[in-house]
């Protein structure tokens, strides 16, 4: 074999080397693209399934919480006595002033059905209202226990509470104890907790003591 066939044909491997190498090459990168394409969908998937499963909760009817979808059944019992207690706090607590008793009303009416309205139509229709405005008195509220069962559906509960009117010259005490049921509904910026209360009712509002005020 001449020194120039031996040089065409080390020529022809050299080209099968280069060829090889950039298959090889070729295929790295192909690879590399496949991968880096698959772990950026995988990275969005879960940024979408975490953003998803991530709801909010309102936690003493102020403040937002962050809460996971699947610890919702968890949190449910927490939602549920938070909106009882924010009810009660919406519902009872009264200033000497129409605006601020229409205001706060206003505000606790979605937490509850018609039992409520109706509640609140007699109260005004008895005159209660006016008698605080006229006597420059307030009601204050402090729920000490909520009694919630989230065994049977609609959920029933009994709220334990204390009142405190608040006149000029002296203070009054009184129990409250009241009761009704949670029922699921959607959750909106009037209803942060997703229940409504239904069957709402007064089964203790009696005097407990009265007290000068210092």
């Amino acid at each position: 074999m001449s020194k120039q066939d031996q040089t065409f044909f080390k020529s022809l491997r050299n080209l099968e080397t280069s060829y090889r190498n950039i298959r090889i090459l070729a295929f790295v990168c192909v690879a590399l693209f496949f991968v880096i394409t698959l772990s950026a969908l995988g990275f969005a998937y879960k940024v979408k399934t975490d953003s998803e499963s991530r709801i909010y909760v309102v936690e003493h009817g102020k403040s937002l919480i962050a809460a996971l979808r699947n610890d919702v059944r968890e949190n449910r019992p927490v939602e549920g006595r938070d909106h009882i207690r924010r009810f009660h706090e919406l519902f009872f607590t009264l200033d000497p002033d129409s605006r601020a008793i229409e205001a706060n009303l206003k505000e606790a009416l979605p937490y509850a059905d018609e039992s409520v309205a109706r509640l609140y139509l007699d109260t005004k229709e008895k005159g209660y209202y006016s008698q605080l405005i006229q006597a420059s008195a307030s009601q204050e509220i402090q729920v000490d226990s909520i009694q919630l069962d989230m065994n049977q559906y609609p959920y029933r509960f009994r709220t334990f509470a204390r009142q405190q009117i608040i006149r000029l010259t002296h203070i009054t005490v009184r129990k409250l104890i009241t009761e009704g049921y949670l029922r699921n509904v959607s959750r909106s910026e009037a209803n942060p907790h997703g229940f409504l209360i239904e069957k709402f009712s007064v089964v203790d509002n009696t005097d407990l003591e009265e007290r000068a005020r210092q």
